[in-house]
């Protein structure tokens, strides 16, 4: 399959039809160490040429340069190419875990910074970045299901929230789809997710569907990453827990031999196997991992290798969590 002759996915019931692989935006301001704006802008136009349509941002990463960069990205004729998501809900705190705030108020006041920043009229996707455990839920989507009458917004969206949260969500106003942490590596959460979106039609957008890069093979010890990349405070990756998921990992390098391609390329294979209400999106700071994550879609994996490497990686093998303990406290909620 090339990727020009790739199906689109569809994003709920928003009427949004999404390449089925999108980009993941977050390293591009600095999560993974270093990045360069020229870079950066230069990357996204390539998925776009590419055919890649949805562009995940949030006001999180570099708390606004991210929304600002792919607001430059997005200039002139290509806005009309990309489907922009981007997340609210996230605050900064000085010294600690960022905060949370849900609050209608806080929601409509985010969407106008964030639409600023932007440069844009309105928001393909707007999701709520974390859950608020101090607001209800229809009160936060009540908001942002203001924004799409008002329409700043045109489809909606909440990020690692637990299935009897997108029920009541869904009650109050479409949910177009649900992103949260999905790979061979990190099931458990993603799998219960899928099934309550797939019983209210929401799609399923996959972050970190290469195990933020534990699945390509291309980190075999803890030196492998580079000072103030924000992997060196994942538990997946400190020296015990990283020996053993490379363990796992080494099940799919067996199938990327058997088949001449790149380990990452088998994982989104599997990804993309596991329905077409999933759309993974893979981040990156370099045109060509791009183009390296794009040619998964021309990795046919057989029903047999699909199962096996489900038996290989079953739901709660990996080693640590998905996030720092202070950090999974928000997740999943």
């Amino acid at each position: 399959m090339t990727t020009g002759t790739a199906r689109l996915r569809r994003l709920g019931s928003s009427g949004l039809s999404a390449f089925p692989i999108g980009l993941g935006l977050m390293s591009l301001s600095g999560a993974y160490g270093k990045s360069d704006d020229a870079e950066a802008v230069r990357v996204i136009h390539h998925a776009l040429e590419r055919g890649v349509t949805l562009l995940d941002s949030s006001d999180m990463y570099g708390w606004g340069h991210n929304e600002t960069l792919l607001g430059k990205a997005l200039a002139g004729s290509r806005r009309g190419q990309a489907i922009l998501a981007t997340k609210f809900g996230q605050i900064q705190q000085p010294g600690g875990t960022n905060g949370v705030d849900g609050r209608p108020a806080y929601v409509k006041a985010a969407c106008d910074a964030s639409l600023k920043r932007l440069g844009v009229e309105v928001i393909d996707l707007y999701y709520q970045h974390r859950v608020d455990p101090a607001v209800a839920i229809e009160e936060t989507v009540g908001a942002m299901a203001d924004l799409v009458k008002e329409g700043k917004v045109r489809a909606l969206g909440l990020s690692e929230a637990r299935p009897e949260t997108i029920r009541r969500a869904h009650a109050v106003h479409p949910i177009a789809a649900v992103q949260s942490d999905y790979s061979l590596l990190f099931r458990v959460d993603a799998e219960k997710t899928l099934e309550t979106t797939r019983a209210l039609g929401i799609s399923f957008v996959a972050y970190s569907p290469l195990g933020r890069s534990l699945l390509t093979g291309s980190v075999r010890q803890a030196g492998d990453i580079p000072e103030g990349d924000g992997r060196g405070r994942h538990p997946r990756f400190a020296a015990d827990n990283l020996a053993q998921n490379l363990t796992k990992v080494a099940a799919i390098e067996a199938v990327a031999l058997a088949k001449g391609c790149k380990p990452g390329q088998v994982a989104l294979a599997w990804l993309l196997a596991q329905g077409d209400d999933i759309v993974p999106i893979p981040g990156t700071k370099r045109a060509e991992r791009v183009d390296e994550n794009l040619a998964a879609l021309g990795v046919v994996l057989s029903a047999d290798e699909v199962a096996q490497l489900s038996a290989a990686l079953p739901p709660g093998a990996a080693a640590g969590t998905r996030y720092p303990e202070a950090a999974m406290k928000a997740v999943y909620l």
